[in-house]
């Protein structure tokens, strides 16, 4: 075992599990696919709203695009929430984190990851029974166009779940840091 970053001594103990070192492999790759996919969201929502633009100035203006381009906007944040756990790309408070040592960081995040985690179960939960109501009454938007809720839904907690995966990989990655063992 190496020594942790700040000197400290590794921890004992049996080595971190191969199926975990697998889970956080494949949960950052799948959340750098996603997130990859989710950036493209952005010229799609460009495309819908230089349509809706071009339509209001020059002909008949469209009663759907801005409600789409809200559409694409949600799946663009909820699509990239693993990518940004993933890059640490989130807010954090740095004030006292930055200077305290990394195991102590780590002990830390491993305290707050558990919140995270159970936060993001409770999401899901609520997601769940909202995508299911959707497809079981056939749940309409209120504006004129009236689209059909489920797919946004879906997506919605497509983007939970892989939020919820990251989440737990990176729970897996403090407490390898915390032992003073590397996750690779």
């Amino acid at each position: 075992m190496q020594p942790l970053e700040d000197g400290g001594k590794p921890r004992a103990g049996p080595p971190m599990p191969e199926f975990v070192k697998t889970y956080v492999r494949v949960v950052d790759r799948a959340s750098w696919y996603m997130g990859l996919f989710a950036m493209y969201l952005v010229f799609a929502m460009i495309g819908i709203l230089t349509y809706a633009s071009l339509m209001k100035v020059f002909f008949v203006p469209s009663i759907w695009t801005i409600e789409l381009a809200q559409f694409v906007m949600v799946a663009y944040f909820m699509l990239g929430g693993a990518f940004s756990l993933r890059e640490d790309d989130h807010v954090r408070m740095d004030l006292l984190y930055a200077g305290w040592t990394m195991r102590r960081r780590a002990g830390t995040d491993l305290v707050t990851g558990l919140a995270l985690i159970f936060f993001l179960v409770a999401l899901q939960i609520g997601g769940i029974a909202s995508m299911i109501y959707a497809f079981q009454y056939s749940e309409k938007g209120f504006s004129a166009w009236a689209p059909y809720m489920a797919p946004i839904k879906v997506v919605i907690n497509i983007g939970l779940f892989l939020t919820l995966l990251q989440a737990i990989a990176i729970w897996f990655k403090d407490w390898a840091r915390y032992r003073g063992e590397p996750m690779s």
